[in-house]
């Protein structure tokens, strides 16, 4: 039986290219809500195509996991919020003025960033991206423990360097490091409970997971940055490496930060979802350690 795109998918497809006339023509108030808006048309149109290459998806077979998705999107992301109140990479401008709605804006667009990230991990996956095999790897327990420490530093030493503790320049060109550390931090954790984890994909000779969601991180990132740029309430940045030298909103140099970015979301959702829930269940083996077909 030939498959067709799903009902919510032509939502998706249709509703994107009106939103994008809609802001063109600066329709209110699509264009103050344009973001998280966009974002959810996106995710039910990459959805759904998931669900046409392989029959079956995150949205139609696991909806509940869905919607645990987008809270802890929501938990993940106020992590980095908490940050950039030490470090000042960015701030928001043309957010509603009421502050009921704003706090549904802010909760909205940031329940939005993990399930974009891996359903275009999904879509890549299900187009066989990065299908790949690699010779088996062994990663010795002392390179993990050196890992989670210099993880450690990387997330602890950044606010510490940054007013009013210390009254420096210093702060807007540490977030990388927090940008790195949850991943050198995580990682081990997940390796050493059990829990969904690159590394030991690696040592299976299974890389294709973790190419894809560099990949998926990237292509969100130049949407993000696509969209923001048009959009009435938006983002603005205050990184000081090149900044100048931008492309839409985002010093290019920014822009590599997305591919990592998208790892350290597949590991604070899991790392979450794991406290929340415990690790008890198929989603939780490291033969079938993803969001999509793993979680089955």
């Amino acid at each position: 039986m030939r498959r067709r795109l799903s009902w919510y998918g032509w939502v998706g497809l249709v509703g994107i290219g009106l939103s994008e006339l809609g802001l063109f023509l600066r329709v209110e108030p699509l264009t103050t809500w344009f973001t998280p808006l966009i974002w959810t048309l996106y995710i039910l149109f990459a959805d759904a195509l998931v669900r046409l290459r392989r029959g079956e998806s995150l949205l139609s077979r696991r909806f509940p996991e869905a919607l645990a998705m987008f809270v802890f999107s929501d938990l993940g992301w106020l992590v980095f919020e908490v940050y950039n109140l030490r470090l000042r990479n960015w701030y928001y401008v043309g957010v509603p003025t009421q502050e009921v709605l704003r706090t549904f804006s802010f909760f909205w667009s940031f329940g939005t960033i993990f399930p974009a990230v891996f359903v275009t991990q999904d879509v890549l996956e299900s187009f066989g991206v990065f299908e790949v095999t690699h010779r088996k790897l062994t990663v010795h327990p002392k390179v993990l423990g050196a890992a989670s420490i210099v993880g450690l530093a990387f997330l602890t030493v950044p606010p510490l360097l940054s007013p009013p503790l210390i009254h420096s320049d210093l702060a807007p060109y540490l977030f990388g490091f927090v940008w790195l550390g949850f991943i050198l931090f995580l990682e081990p954790i997940h390796y050493r409970w059990g829990l969904p984890s690159l590394v030991a994909e690696w040592e299976q000779g299974k890389p294709g997971r973790t190419y894809r969601l560099l990949l998926a991180g990237l292509i969100c990132g130049l949407l993000w940055e696509f969209w923001n740029y048009w959009a009435g309430a938006k983002w603005h940045y205050l990184a000081p490496i090149l900044h100048d030298v931008r492309l839409f909103e985002m010093p290019v140099v920014g822009f590599l930060g997305f591919p990592p970015f998208a790892i350290e979301c597949w590991l604070l959702y899991h790392f979450l979802r794991a406290a929340v829930f415990g690790k008890a269940g198929p989603a939780f083996n490291r033969e079938g350690a993803g969001v999509s077909r793993g979680n089955d």
